[in-house]
This record gives structure tokens, sequence and C-alpha cells, in this order.
């Protein structure tokens, strides 16, 4: 991959090959647990993107995701006396409690995640065993959903060291417990569906008022896009912004259009509950910034049907017109977006050879995703690297570029015997 860059500019990161990965945290943990190899399973957490459906899934909208060739890795072993102990190499201090004394929430924490994930299996199954796990992520922390696939991996770990068989479907309400009670997230199923229920090479559709998810082939060459993550060179924590603000906004934005209408209003009224023609007709007495909001949900649940009917005809170019106007209705109607994020958008929505482009994920800090031509690589690189750190020389050291292909679902990969 030198060839795609100055000398001065920061790195386009390849992937590590997982089987490098895979030994290295074996090795870790065989240090430190005194086990033997055949005693350690490991589960693969893919990450994320949305390419089409930007913050409607928390008001039950349709959105669509895929999983990208980028992962976290748990190694891991059960214990036999009930405690959870994991150390990240992404992510600071170790995690460690009982499981008959699980630790409530605490600021800023990424524990929270293996406490709320724990917290929740054990409201429904008894828990025996816990485990010693060493996590590893090949990416940076921002945009790409590593929160859910932290909690998806310890779910999975945790089951899997108590002989559970947990449906996917299950697992996503259980994610959803860890974010939206435990941690006080008000998000909705988007990442860990997607982490779930991704196919290599489908767009996975997921109708967030029925829970249904179906994994979408398209008549799309894999060799024909690469799908671009620029992160920003700054992270965010989504219960520390403005996010659940943001959320609170649509649901009012919900309640008054049923109230114009004269409809029932739900007790947790979401924008998925107000049909569009409610919205067309009433939506121009709505105050602002609740209009803005609406204006957004509305014009994104429209570019899902339409991105659809482009995946599956192999239209990249009007999918990627498609995910232009997202990341615009973002910045205009949503307003998120911090600067960093805002600036990689202009760059490459300009940039020849980008299909589409939008932030991942929430877009107060992280990451920037595109589909582009793989034979636009470099001069899309170059883009990046002439304008990104010129305009923000505060992240010119911290931000990176990575190509990626579609991925699979979050999984095991390696089971030896249960503990008795």
């Amino acid at each position: 991959m030198t060839n795609l860059q100055h000398q001065s500019d920061p790195p386009i990161r390849p992937p590590i090959p997982e089987a490098e990965r895979v030994a290295a945290l074996i090795e870790k943990l065989q240090q430190t647990t005194a086990v033997s190899a055949e005693q350690i399973r490991l589960i693969r957490a893919p990450l994320r993107i949305s390419p089409l459906g930007a913050h409607i899934d928390h008001q039950l909208g349709h959105v669509t995701g895929l999983t990208i060739d980028r992962s976290l890795l748990l190694a891991f072993v059960p214990s036999a006396d009930g405690t959870v102990t994991i150390t990240s190499r992404n992510f600071s201090p170790p995690v460690t409690f009982e499981l008959a004394n699980v630790p409530g929430q605490r600021a800023n924490d990424w524990g929270n995640y293996v406490r709320g994930a724990t917290l929740g299996l054990q409201q429904h199954y008894p828990l025996r065993h816990g485990i010693y796990g060493l996590i590893d992520g090949d990416m940076p922390i921002g945009g790409l959903s590593s929160s859910a696939a932290i909690t998806l991996a310890c779910l999975l770990a945790l089951e899997t060291a108590n002989g559970l068989e947990i449906s996917a479907e299950e697992n996503v309400s259980l994610v959803r417990y860890a974010e939206n009670k435990y941690i006080g997230l008000n998000n909705g199923i988007l990442d860990q569906t997607t982490i779930l229920y991704s196919r290599p090479n489908h767009l996975t559709y997921i109708d967030c008022k029925t829970f249904a998810a179906t994994p979408m082939p398209g008549d799309i060459d894999p060799d024909s896009y690469d799908i671009m993550t620029v992160f920003c060179g700054r992270s965010r924590i989504l219960a520390g912004t403005a996010y659940n603000n943001r959320v609170a906004e649509c649901q009012s934005a919900a309640k008054l259009l049923l109230e114009y209408a004269g409809q029932p209003v739900p007790a947790d009224a979401r924008l998925g509950h107000v049909a569009p023609a409610i919205f067309a007709a009433e939506g121009h007495r709505l105050p602002q910034p609740l209009k803005k909001r609406a204006e957004h949900y509305f014009g994104e649940y429209h570019r899902v049907s339409q991105g659809l009917d482009c995946w599956r005809k192999g239209d990249l170019t009007g999918l990627g017109q498609l995910i232009n106007q997202s990341g615009e209705s973002s910045i205009k109607f949503y307003e998120s977006g911090s600067p960093q994020l805002i600036t990689l958008y202009q760059i490459l929505s300009q940039t020849p050879g980008v299909y589409g482009t939008r932030f991942s994920g929430a877009g107060f800090g992280g990451s920037c995703i595109a589909l582009i031509d793989p034979s636009a690589r470099q001069s899309v690189a170059e883009a990046v690297h002439r304008r990104y750190p010129a305009a923000h020389p505060e992240e010119a050291a911290t931000y990176s570029i990575h190509f990626c292909r579609s991925g699979g679902p979050a999984q095991l990969l390696q089971a030896v015997g249960s503990l008795s």
C-alpha cells in the first residue's frame, strides 16, 4: 500500500492478517492464564457501516447496514469461579468483576459494555461461569460501532462459556438492554442487528419497528467497489454528546405531528408512528429545530427505499448519490457533524472516483465512510492528504485512511468442550 501515500502522510493502513492477530491473542492469553491453546475460544465481531438510514433506527424507521472485513476479536477461556476479567489492547483499564456483584454504570468507561451485557444476560439465564478474555480491535475507535461489537463479543463469549444457545433476535434485545437501560444511550437496533445478520456482499435491510432483518443480495461485483473509511483523528462517547437530545427532539416532533393530525399519540411516540402523508400535510407547523429533525427522518426514510432498489440493480452511481444526500441532510437538517467530519464529507463528495460519502455512526466524531471505485484509491487518498490536514492541523498526526471490503456476521471462530 506504500504506493498510495506520500512519505509524510499518515499511513493508509491495510488490515493485519487475522491469523496473525489470533496467534498474538492466544499467546498473550496463555501467558496470563496458563491454559493450553486448545482451551481458548475466539469470537469475531465485525465492525459495521450504514450506507443509508442515518439516525432513524431509534425512530423505528427502515435502515441499511453492512459489516466490513475489520473486526474486534475476543480470545477467552471460561472461569470456574464466576469472575469476569477482560483486558483490551485498545481500551484501559482492564475490566474485572464477579457475576454475583456486577457494578453499576460508570461515566465514560468502556467496561460499561461488558457489565451491561452480563447484566442483560443474567436477567434471563443463570450464569455459572465467567470469562477471562483479551480483546483486540484493528481499527481506530469511532463511528464503526466498536461499542456494539464489544457488547456482542462479550455476550457470545458468556453464552459459549455457559453452554447457552441464544438466537440472533434475542441477542439484539440484550444489546439494547446494555445500551438503553444500563448505559442510558437512547439508540436503536441498527448496530447490533447489522453485526449479527450481515452476509458478504449483501446489504442488510432492517425494519426497526418489527425487528425484521433481511440480507439483500445485489447485482454488484464485489471487486467493483471499495469501502473507504477515514478516521478523522478524534473519537467521541455517544452518551456524552448531543445524541440523546436529538432523539428527544425527534420524539417531540412525532408527538406534535400526531396531535396536529388528530391521531392517537403513543406513550413513547416515535417518527415511525407518523405516516409520511401526515408530515407532508402538517410538517410546516412544527417549530424549529423539530421540523429539521422530521425533515431528515422522512427524507432518509425515502432514500432507504430508493437505495435498496439501486443496490438490487447494481447501480452504484445512483446509490452513491443517495448516500451523498444522506450526508448533506445529516449536516443541514439533523445538525450533526463535527468540523472534522464535515470537512471530510466535503472533500470526499467533491472527489472523482467517490460514488458517495457520509458520516459513519452518530456523526459527532469518529469516521467518514465512502463507496469508491477501486481504481481511484490513489487519487482519492491524495485528495484527503492534500486538504484535510491543512484544514485541521491538530488532527494531522492522528487521522488515518482504510480501504475495506464487505464482511460477514459475528461468530464463534473456535470452540472446544465446555466446563462441566
